[in-house]
C-alpha cells in the first residue's frame, strides 16, 4: 500500500522542501500522512476544475506546482479549492520552488524542452545554457515560439547570443544576477520594466508565458513518480493542456 506519507518523502528527497525560497508554502497542505493513495492527479494549480476531476476519478490525492494557499485565510468559502478538497477527502501536496530548483525539475525540463546545448546545472534558479550555433534574438524568439506552442515577448539586446539562461514561470528579479553570465534570457513572464531594465544591460529577454514556461515538468513528474510508485494509478489533469485564442 501507497500513503500520502510515502509519496511526500519520495518527493523531499528529489526536491526537498527545506529548500524552497522565503515566501513559498510548499509541502502537505491539506490532508492526512496516514491515507492511502491509490489514485493520484498531478496539475501545475488545484483549481475548483482539478479538483472535480479528481473527485470524479477517485483520487485520493493531488500533486501541484503551485500551492493552493500562501497566506493565512480570514475566511473559506465554499468555491474555494482547499474547501472542496477538504469536503471530498483529497489531500494536496505542492511542491513549488523546490521543484524549480532541483536536479530535473523545471529549470531543467524547460531547458531540454527548448533544446538549447549544454546545461550548466550550478545555479538554483534557473538554468545557463551554451547554445551549439550563435543565433539572433529573433530566430531564438522563434525557437522557443516553436518548442512551447507559445506566444513570445521579447527585446532585442542587438548582439549575437551564444548563452542562454532560462527560468521557468515569473523570472524576471533574476536579471541582475544573469547579467554578464548570459547573452539571453528566457522565463515565463517579466514586466514591462523588466524590459527596458534588460535591454539598458544588454540582455535579450523573452518572456512565453508563466504557464507554458512551467508545463513541460508536470509529464516529467509523473515519470518520475510511476517508476517509484507503480501500484499507484497517475492522471494528469485536463488545465495541464493550455488554451489559446
Amino acid at each position: 500500500m501507497t500513503f500520502v506519507r510515502d509519496i511526500y518523502d519520495f518527493l523531499d528527497r528529489a526536491a526537498p522542501f527545506a529548500s524552497q525560497m522565503e515566501g513559498d508554502n510548499s509541502g502537505l497542505q491539506i490532508g492526512d500522512f496516514t491515507q492511502q493513495v491509490r489514485r493520484c492527479m498531478l496539475c501545475l494549480d488545484i483549481t475548483p476544475g482539478v479538483v472535480a476531476q479528481a473527485a470524479q476519478t477517485s483520487c485520493e490525492l493531488i500533486v501541484a506546482h503551485h500551492p493552493v494557499m500562501y497566506t493565512p485565510r480570514r475566511q473559506l468559502l465554499s468555491s474555494d479549492p482547499a474547501w472542496l478538497l477538504a469536503r471530498h477527502g483529497i489531500a494536496a501536496i505542492a511542491s513549488h520552488t523546490p521543484l524549480d530548483r532541483c536536479p530535473g525539475g523545471v529549470n531543467d525540463v524547460l531547458a531540454q524542452t527548448l533544446d538549447l546545448g549544454e546545461v550548466d546545472p550550478s545555479t538554483e534558479m534557473y538554468r545557463l545554457c551554451r547554445l551549439p550555433e550563435p543565433v539572433t534574438a529573433k530566430a531564438l524568439a522563434a525557437q522557443v515560439k516553436e518548442r512551447l506552442s507559445a506566444a513570445v515577448r521579447y527585446c532585442d539586446a542587438g548582439k549575437i547570443i551564444t548563452t542562454v539562461a532560462v527560468c521557468g514561470g515569473n523570472g524576471g528579479g533574476f536579471l541582475e544576477e544573469i547579467a554578464g553570465l548570459a547573452d539571453a534570457f528566457v522565463t515565463g513572464e517579466a514586466k514591462h520594466s523588466d524590459f527596458l531594465q534588460a535591454e539598458a544591460m544588454g540582455i535579450t529577454l523573452l518572456a512565453a508565458g508563466h504557464f507554458e514556461t512551467e508545463a513541460p515538468v508536470i509529464p516529467a513528474l509523473a515519470v518520475w513518480l510511476r517508476e517509484a510508485f507503480p501500484a499507484v494509478a497517475w492522471h494528469i489533469a485536463n488545465e495541464y493542456g493550455a488554451k489559446h485564442a
